[in-house]
Formats: structure tokens, C-alpha cells, sequence
């Protein structure tokens, strides 16, 4: 049986480049959840914003912004949609 999935975005802003390589191997372990992402570079800050869409289970999406979470440098947080 097929878990539940839930559609979120996930939200990340990047201070610290020096982690952007273990971003971007953490997310492409969740690859097949993505749906979309974009990426804004905002140099007046330093800093880039990224989005994703996610369609996964709602533990797979917890562990994503978990694991983003620990980066140093690294914020993430997540908006789930409403269960249809």
C-alpha cells in the first residue's frame, strides 16, 4: 500500500555557499518528491533563496527540512497544502 502524500513548499534561504554542495546532494536524494524548484540569487544580501514543490509523504518532507535544517548557514521551513 502506497503512503499518503501531501504537496508543500518548501522554503530555503542560503547564507553560507561553503554548503550548497550538501544541499544540493541532500536534495537530490529526495528527487523523485520534487516536483519543481527555483532559485533566486540576491547578492545585495549575499544570499539565495530557493523554493521547492514537493509531492511526497509527509515524513519524507519532515526529513528534507530536517536534515536542510542542520546545514550551517542553511534555514528551511515548510508549507504544506490542505488535505483534499
Amino acid at each position: 500500500m502506497e503512503a499518503e502524500t501531501r504537496v508543500a513548499l518548501l522554503g530555503i534561504i542560503v547564507e553560507n555557499p561553503e554548503e550548497v554542495e550538501k544541499l544540493n546532494q541532500i536534495l537530490h536524494e529526495y528527487a523523485e518528491y520534487i516536483i519543481g524548484r527555483m532559485g533566486i540569487p540576491y547578492s545585495k544580501k549575499k544570499m539565495n533563496v530557493i523554493s521547492i514543490v514537493l509531492d511526497a509523504p509527509e515524513n519524507k518532507i519532515s526529513a528534507l527540512s530536517g536534515k536542510i535544517g542542520m546545514l550551517k548557514g542553511i534555514s528551511s521551513k515548510v508549507i504544506y497544502g490542505k488535505k483534499c
